[in-house]
């Protein structure tokens, strides 16, 4: 039966040195200890909060850079439709534009064909003329060389101008 019970004196020193290390971990590791996990509690939070603000200030961020894009796809937008505008009314003054100068060269076109017209109908009047009186002028003068058909020619012709 020595065995089961332990040594009362064994147990007495056990308790005495557990007190003891028990009253200097008290007086001085304790406090320092506490401290150091309040610190390291403090630095969590510090930190938890930190991270806090950093996920706000991203989602503002981000909510930021939406608002801009948007505004710039707006932008975008504004200037590819003024782009359009002006390309469609250049389009359309160049179109006006090249039909007012073909309707001139047109015209200039029709005056000059008739100009050249009234000269080619002058020239060939003259021509025409000419001809008629050189053609005349032969028959004439084989009509005319001797006396007789010309006292007839110009009795025919008396007779002419006295019934007109």
């Amino acid at each position: 039966m020595e065995l089961l019970l332990p040594e009362f004196g064994l147990v007495i020193f056990q308790s005495i040195a557990f007190l003891l290390l028990m009253f200097l971990l008290a007086k001085f590791a304790w406090k320092p200890v506490l401290a150091a996990i309040k610190e390291r509690e403090l630095s969590i939070d510090e930190a938890l909060n930190k991270a806090e603000l950093a996920k706000q200030e991203m989602t503002r961020l981000t909510a930021q850079n939406e608002e801009l894009m948007k505004s710039a796809r707006a932008e975008r937008d504004l200037i590819l439709k003024e782009a359009k505008t002006l390309k469609d009314s250049i389009v359309n003054e160049a179109k006006l534009s090249a039909q007012t100068e073909g309707a001139k060269l047109i015209e200039k076109a029709k005056i000059e064909i008739e100009n050249q017209k009234k000269a080619a109908l002058a020239e060939l009047k003259n021509q025409v003329s000419t001809l008629s009186l050189d053609i005349a002028e032969r028959v004439l003068r084989n009509q005319l060389q001797d006396k007789a058909t010309q006292q007839d020619l110009v009795a025919n012709l008396l007779k002419d101008v006295e019934l007109n």
